[in-house]
């Protein structure tokens, strides 16, 4: 019954992707919602109603929630006569937009068994249709706009899906696999021994960091700032597994000087002694979305969240870079580099190895796994908020949360930028976050 393309597709220049009006711009909006339902196709309507952990939502929420962001923000205001679905949608699938209504406890999205899955994808047919209407009436810039804002929300959501998904299945003592098909390459098992990682040096002085130009962004990315930085130095790769594995056998989760007071305190309530989906302490096995499958010594750790990502970094006498060290390290990247990089179109799903011995600068910037940062999720010097509903988008989350940089295995390219900021609370596990070390120069 399929109507989707056989792998996603992007915008090539990737790192800066024109908001796009037209003909492009319709492509874009149906290759990004046929891309969400591809990637439902693994999954049984079981699969797709049931919420694992308050954190996650279920895939069918996943695809109800992103098309109404179309009918609230677009086809309501902009589309004359249009007819909503269905009236109790908007209260059902309203994430956390206070200005627009009220909305169902997220922590119970799953005893939402009601609508069926196949009412959920008559509702996603329904806003296309409506959707393919307005594009060809409407052709304003604001509309534009909100469309691009609404392809990039969708794009998010993907990445949640899966990682919500994989959640879900490492719950079931069966182990069961998103995908049966592993293509992706090992590079070592668990019994490797770690190898040191290279790093950069970079001069200290005042840089700019933040997004420029009229491309697209996020209202966070904004406005591009001074910074004073000393001079520093950062990993040419993310943390490996391996490395990661000598850090526990030297008792990293069993010595509280290394941990910072909260973190700690999470960690023994949660008895975290391992990864997220690691199947025992050696790092000779762990869950992933092809099921239980040997873990890839050279393949950077995920899984973690920033407390143990800090611990590790005090272990091993280093740091955690900052927001903008990791920026001015990432000025290089090209749109060949995002091409090139494990994101959601290699169709890996999970972080791999590097396979540059050569590099010149750092490697793995992109893709593979979210890079927690030293730095806290906050505005940039003259931030303010958009005006609106939409303003709730990022800016009522600049509290309690930590920046992360780079994109993982499951981020789609045209998503993914040097300037974006992604973001969760510090305990936060079940995505694919990693790091890589810094330290003064």
């Amino acid at each position: 019954m399929s109507r989707f393309p056989s792998e996603p597709r992007s915008d090539k220049a990737g790192l800066e992707s024109h908001p796009q009006q037209g003909d492009a711009l319709t492509s874009r909006f149906l290759q990004t919602r046929e891309w969400t339902e591809k990637l439902c196709e693994p999954l049984s309507a079981e699969d797709c109603a049931v919420q694992s952990m308050v954190d996650a939502s279920p895939a069918k929420w996943h695809l109800a929630h992103t098309t109404w962001f179309f009918e609230t923000f677009l086809l309501r205001p902009y589309l004359p006569k249009y007819q909503v679905f269905h009236r109790r949608f908007s209260y059902l699938f309203n994430s956390y937009y206070n200005a627009v209504g009220d909305r169902h406890p997220r922590p119970q999205r799953g005893m939402l068994t009601r609508p069926p899955l196949e009412d959920v994808f008559a509702y996603r047919a329904h806003i296309d249709r409506h959707m393919a209407e307005l594009l060809d009436t409407n052709e304003s810039i604001e509309t534009a706009r909100l469309i691009e804002i609404g392809i990039h929300h969708e794009q998010q959501h993907q990445e949640l899906l899966l990682t919500d998904v994989k959640h879900l299945l490492s719950c079931n003592p069966l182990l069961p696999a998103y995908r049966e098909e592993d293509p992706r390459p090992i590079c070592g098992d668990g019994t490797d021994q770690a190898t040191e990682s290279q790093f950069f040096t970079y001069e200290g002085g005042v840089r700019e960091i933040g997004h420029r130009g009229d491309v697209f962004c996020y209202d966070n990315e904004r406005p591009r700032h001074e910074v004073l930085l000393s001079s520093f130095r950062l990993a040419a790769r993310p943390v490996g597994n391996a490395e990661y594995a000598a850090f526990i056998d030297d008792g990293g989760y069993r010595r509280p000087e290394l941990w910072l007071s909260l973190g700690w305190d999470i960690a023994q309530r949660d008895r975290w002694e391992r990864p997220m989906y690691w199947a025992d302490h050696e790092g000779r096995e762990a869950f992933t979305l092809y099921g239980a499958r040997p873990l890839d010594a050279e393949a950077p750790v995920s899984h973690l969240s920033f407390y143990e990502a800090d611990a590790f970094a005090r272990w091993s006498g280093k740091r955690l870079p900052t927001e903008a060290e990791w920026e001015i390290a990432a000025a290089d990247l090209t749109p060949e580099t995002v091409e090139t990089a494990n994101l959601a179109e290699t169709n890996l799903l999970e972080p791999i190895a590097t396979n540059d011995d050569a590099v010149d600068r750092p490697a793995q910037m992109l893709g593979d796994v979210w890079e927690w940062t030293a730095s806290p999720y906050v505005g940039y010097p003259g931030y303010r908020p958009p005006a609106g509903a939409l303003g709730e988008y990022n800016g009522k989350f600049m509290s309690n949360q930590m920046v992360l940089r780079g994109g993982s295995a499951v981020t789609p390219q045209s998503h993914v930028r040097k300037t974006y900021r992604n973001f969760f609370p510090p305990e936060a596990r079940w995505q694919f976050g990693g790091f890589r070390l810094a330290e003064d120069a």
